[in-house]
């Protein structure tokens, strides 16, 4: 008996150890991932990416601070598992400037104030970006929703929806 439990306690250890290739795209480019099927998309683009403009605010899922695109849907990468994106196109705040010209939200967060202490701006960008893609022209009931999922606790908000505004005429 005491050598199955050392046994099944061996395999354990050996099991959380393994790690998987995951192969992907990120920021236009494809990669192979080398981490544990269950590790968070988070992390892995922080430590194994070097990507660290993606950033943990709550690891729950409730503040948006970790959003990316995954297939062109705004995710929370701390909710989403390693292996789930084997062959997905993720996009994070890295990849949304073309070289150095900003995208039209970043420039416009720059511009109005939006973007303050950091943490929660490249998950407002990223939620901007895809309401901006589902709906050019949104009202402020739109950019209040699409928005709705990222907190922020510098700005009031204003100066983020006068950025979504602002992009919508570039």
């Amino acid at each position: 008996m005491t050598d199955d439990v050392t046994e099944t306690q061996s395999d354990a250890k050996e099991a959380r150890g393994r790690t998987a290739a995951v192969r992907c795209t990120v920021n236009g480019e494809a990669v192979t991932l080398h981490a544990h099927p269950l590790a968070r998309l988070l992390d892995v683009l922080r430590e194994e990416l070097r990507l660290t403009g993606t950033k943990e605010g709550c690891g729950e899922g409730e503040c948006g601070a970790c959003s990316v695109l995954i297939d062109g849907e705004l995710v929370n990468s701390c909710l989403v598992p390693a292996a789930q994106v084997e062959g997905a196109e993720i996009l994070t705040v890295e990849g949304v400037a073309d070289g150095e010209r900003l995208h039209a939200v970043q420039q416009a967060m720059i511009e109005c104030g939006g973007a303050q202490c950091g943490i929660c701006t490249p998950g407002m960008v990223l939620a901007a970006i895809h309401l901006l893609g589902r709906t050019p022209q949104p009202t402020e009931a739109d950019i209040r929703e699409g928005l709705a999922g990222n907190l922020c606790r510098c700005t009031g908000y204003m100066k983020i929806f006068d950025a979504v505004v602002r992009a919508c005429g570039k």
